[in-house]
């Protein structure tokens, strides 16, 4: 069976935090992984050297999501790339455009998961282990042993607004 440090991820994401949360849940089990800021960056990096993966944000400057899968699509070295859309949009009307241009896709064209922000190490792991068909190098995270408080706590801040959650952090003085 192919090992998970033989694969390579590319996350894309325009949020640092998220971009560096994902990338580094995808490296504490193995696997290689690059980063891209947006649709663009994501686009000369995969000019550069083809992933095995893709994780994607929808919404970013420059070059979305959208566009950017539509040009992948469009060209027959980059048109099987698998690609995870993480997304904190998928039920609101901040990104309805592209949802309604995400929806339109013909099964072709699609993501072949998509993901909703905010999203697991262990959910995020296991959907791309299970699409390249590679096990994890080491144990996934798991958040265990929560009290009920811890727990509550951890879904209110999952469940919140980012812009909420860095005024909390400015007022907390937090960096």
């Amino acid at each position: 069976m192919v090992k998970a440090s033989e694969k390579k991820i590319l996350v894309v994401d325009d949020e640092p935090d998220v971009r560096n949360f994902l990338a580094t849940c995808i490296q504490d089990v193995g696997f290689m992984v690059d980063s891209a800021v947006d649709g663009q960056d994501a686009l000369e990096k995969i000019e550069k050297e083809m992933p095995d993966l893709m994780t994607l944000d929808m919404v970013m400057p420059r070059k979305s999501g959208i566009e950017l899968i539509r040009t992948l699509r469009k060209n027959d070295k980059w048109s099987k790339l698998p690609i995870i859309v993480i997304t904190a949009h998928a039920r609101n009307e901040f990104a309805s455009e592209d949802i309604k241009s995400f929806n339109a896709f013909t099964s072709g064209l699609k993501p072949r998961r998509t993901i909703e922000k905010p999203v697991t190490p262990e959910i995020l792991v296991n959907t791309i282990c299970q699409i390249l068909e590679v096990e994890p190098e080491t144990d996934i995270p798991r958040a265990k042993g929560l009290s009920s408080d811890q727990e509550n706590l951890v879904k209110m801040i999952q469940n919140s607004d980012s812009k909420i959650l860095q005024q909390i952090k400015n007022i907390l003085g937090a960096n």
